[in-house]
């Protein structure tokens, strides 16, 4: 960022900008008005419609833990088409779990695109193609996102854009990419980001600023997106995991600070995976979540409460 300020004509010319004005949707939007009642037949298949989840859906890191179990899950629940975004190599140490995951729904529409969600050229190549290859994109789910932990007086610039680069401008460009396809169809959508517990405390025993404030800008962007993008049908939510038991926060090294996080939670652990799912159906599901838009669930066995 430049650190000059504005020429005597360049602040001058302020006072003359046009600034943008979003437009909200309205009650009679077949886009955000209510959906008509699922018919009653038996109560069985009426709770069945309520978390339905239709349509196509794009996991980027979807190859990973949370993205895999979140993308089973919206299948279970009625999806018919998903495309898996990720690092090539991910991709391929995940594929033994990805064609588990083929095997269990033959029915479905299942894809690998590779992803690189710093790049500009790759997410418009990559979007294209799922658009293409599904015939419309109603669900994305940002699951995309790496750690850092650095002391702030020492972080470098590389690493501390890295990690923003990554899970704050990485999960907007992707919301960005598939909100125009969204727009464009005409039949709206949903964005779900992954936020974190991050975004609204300070984690103790390691520093993680950068991490944090990427985690905090990702859920501010929900509620903006919300706002701008409701009058197209588009909703915009966001999760907030606790620590979760994945490889992240593995192995021996690890055991010392473990005991500390699991300490300050009151249900004293990390959280399963599968325990993030609820609210990811929840938030897709064009029924259930159909007045819900700008929401951050979290997801942290309490850590929050204190």
């Amino acid at each position: 960022m430049s650190t000059q300020t504005p020429s005597g004509g360049d602040r001058a010319s302020l006072t003359s900008r046009v600034i943008p004005v979003m437009t909200l949707s309205e009650g009679s939007n077949p886009l955000t008005r209510p959906l008509d009642p699922v018919p009653f037949t038996s109560a069985q298949e009426r709770a069945a419609a309520r978390f339905q989840v239709n349509g196509n859906a794009v996991v980027t890191g979807g190859a990973g833990v949370l993205g895999l179990i979140s993308a089973q899950a919206l299948l279970e629940h009625g999806l018919s088409s998903l495309c898996l975004m990720d690092l090539p190599g991910t991709l391929a140490t995940s594929d033994e779990q990805i064609q588990a995951l083929v095997s269990k729904f033959p029915s479905a529409n299942i894809n690998k695109i590779p992803l690189d969600v710093t790049s500009m050229e790759s997410i418009e190549a990559a979007f294209e193609q799922a658009n293409k290859a599904m015939d419309g994109i109603d669900v994305l789910c940002c699951f995309a996102g790496i750690p850092g932990c650095q002391p702030s007086l020492t972080v470098t610039p590389g690493q501390f854009n890295r990690v923003m680069d990554v899970n704050l401008n990485g999960s907007f460009f992707c919301a960005q990419a598939a909100a125009k396809r969204m727009e464009a169809s005409g039949r709206g959508g949903c964005i779900l980001f992954t936020a974190s517990m991050s975004a609204h405390y300070t984690n103790y025993p390691q520093p993680q600023a950068a991490y944090n404030a990427s985690k905090a800008g990702v859920a501010h962007l929900t509620r903006n997106l919300s706002a701008e993008w409701a009058v197209h049908g588009i909703r915009v939510n966001s999760i907030s995991p606790g620590y979760m038991d994945t490889i992240l926060n593995a192995g021996a090294g690890l055991a010392d600070i473990r005991k500390i996080w699991d300490s300050r939670c009151p249900m004293g652990r990390m959280g399963d995976p599968e325990e993030i799912t609820g609210a990811v159906v929840l938030l897709c599901s064009q029924r259930a979540g159909r007045y819900i838009t700008g929401a951050d669930i979290v997801v942290d066995g309490g850590t929050l409460a204190f």
